[in-house]
């Protein structure tokens, strides 16, 4: 991204000078050959700060453009299981050259954190529906029903992949998104089954 050219202290005192002379910003962006929203932006700083140069900046400027930030998180939304290395290899071939550190402050900055992705059960949208028309069937059922009935469940757990921890970048809020999150499915690899229930008299 191209950088905003800067006026030099000599232009800037003559749009002060010019602008105290009861001339106007276009009359003298006109005559400078300047915008008039650079005129005006000027003159408010002289107003303010009684000067015309550029205060001087504090810290480091931002190694990534707004432009490039854009693409980063772009790319961590559609996919957040993306490494730092991704994305440092990606901003490479874009002519940027940063750390990992780099990427890690961006991201943090975008309100994302590093978190490890939750295991869920693996359900398709038909498992999915199928729970939530169990929930609404059963909204309204009286508490003594409840107390009948005793639920159990068994299960031998493997990862797809390798039985490792996952870290996704997201939102606080975003735990439970699918993309966020490493399916599980209840056969293969296992060396335990392990068997539960519980009602409302207690587990079993």
């Amino acid at each position: 991204m191209a950088k905003t050219r800067e006026l030099c202290k000599d232009i800037r005192d003559k749009i002060v000078d010019l602008h105290k002379a009861g001339m106007g910003y276009r009359t003298i962006g006109k005559q400078l050959g300047e915008k008039a929203t650079t005129v005006g932006a000027i003159i408010r700083k002289w107003k303010k700060f009684k000067m015309t140069v550029n205060h001087p900046r504090s810290g480091a400027p931002c190694k990534i453009s707004p432009c490039g930030a854009s693409m980063i998180m772009r790319k961590v939304r559609d996919q957040p299981r993306t490494t730092r290395q991704d994305l440092v290899n990606d901003l490479k071939r874009a002519g940027t050259t940063v750390s990992k550190k780099t990427i890690s402050n961006t991201l943090r900055r975008h309100g994302l954190k590093s978190c490890s992705a939750r295991k869920v059960p693996l359900l398709k949208p038909a498992h999915v529906q199928a729970r939530l028309k169990f929930a609404n069937d059963h909204l309204d059922d009286p508490k003594e029903e409840w107390e009948k009935v005793m639920w159990s469940d068994e299960t031998k757990i493997e990862l797809f992949g390798l039985n490792s921890t996952r870290r996704v970048w997201r939102k606080k809020k975003d735990v439970y998104i699918p993309k966020n999150t490493i399916p599980t499915v209840k056969h293969g690899g296992g060396n335990i089954i392990l068997w539960g229930c519980f009602s409302a008299k207690g587990t079993g």
